[in-house]
């Protein structure tokens, strides 16, 4: 292993900030950072080495592969991650404009969603993984929430706490548990999994993670994210009583005052039941 890749992979195991995906993640993407920087002639280099230079190389190769404004703002989080860590925040520049990288459209009205159906789910052998699957589909959970969740605990009678150690950026959350197809799917989670979470006891959750994304690539089902956006656009109308502008509903421009009071009441809701911390984020589910 090369000395950058060693350092970095190093520097990731003393640092393990977010969840496990996020801290996965960003091993990944340093790691092919690190590759791509050797592959360029920064050869020798140090995890210290990092200068704007580097900086500069990467964003244009970047570019030049037609990469989506989306990945290489993700790539440049973890750069900024790596140049703070090493105390060296100002080789890299705070805001992306500089580097030309333009600027991504978050809300378009467009759906996002996907539906979990029946025809998915026969295509799944795994009982934890379709279990994990129902319970994203029905409560909007997060991946790692969906597979870490311990059913028993999380189960509070009329809401679902998440523990901090599931959540993205260690941040608990409730739930409520609304509906009757969401108490029979939380019983049955409970009954499956007794007193533990939905990982099996022989192995851990990066196993259980990579049989979960085996599964899912077997049965054809991409974009499980897309099953948050469902339950976003789904709650929105349980709580507004229309559909929201990702689903052809109407946009805020066309709203009353009075619907204009109950929309933001239900996207305040909405994001915090999705773990954000913020209501534009949610219009990335919603539309606008």
């Amino acid at each position: 292993m090369r000395d950058l890749n060693y350092e970095l992979k190093k520097l990731c195991l003393r640092n393990s900030d977010g969840s496990y995906a996020t801290q996965y993640a960003r091993e990944r993407i340093l790691t092919q950072v690190a590759n791509q920087l050797y592959e360029m002639g920064f050869r020798y280099m140090q995890a210290s080495s990092l200068k704007p230079k580097h900086i500069q190389a990467l964003v244009e190769r970047w570019k030049a592969e037609a990469l989506a404004t989306g990945t290489i703002k993700n790539r440049m989080t973890e750069l900024r991650w790596w140049a703070e860590k090493i105390t060296k925040q100002g080789v890299i520049a705070r805001d992306n404009d500089q580097y030309g990288i333009a600027r991504r459209q978050c809300v378009t009205n467009v759906s996002q969603a996907r539906e979990l159906t029946a025809e998915d789910l026969v295509k799944i052998k795994d009982p934890y993984t379709e279990l994990s699957l129902k319970l994203q589909a029905a409560f909007g959970l997060r991946r790692e929430e969906s597979i870490k969740i311990r059913p028993q605990w999380a189960d509070r009678g009329d809401r679902l706490f998440l523990m901090d150690s599931w959540t993205k950026g260690g941040r608990e959350r409730e739930i409520p548990i609304s509906t009757p197809e969401q108490r029979a799917l939380l019983d049955a989670a409970k009954a499956f999994a007794g007193s533990g979470s939905l990982i099996p006891k022989k192995l851990t959750y990066v196993e259980q993670l990579n049989r979960f994304k085996n599964q899912c690539a077997q049965a054809g089902i991409r974009h499980v994210h897309g099953h948050r956006h469902y339950y976003a656009q789904v709650r929105y109308e349980q709580l507004t009583g229309w559909a929201c502008p990702a689903r052809g509903g109407s946009t805020s421009k066309q709203l009353t005052p009075e619907q204009k009071s109950i929309d933001r009441e239900a996207r305040m809701t909405i994001t915090q039941e999705l773990g954000h911390g913020r209501t534009q984020v949610t219009a990335i589910y919603l539309g606008r």
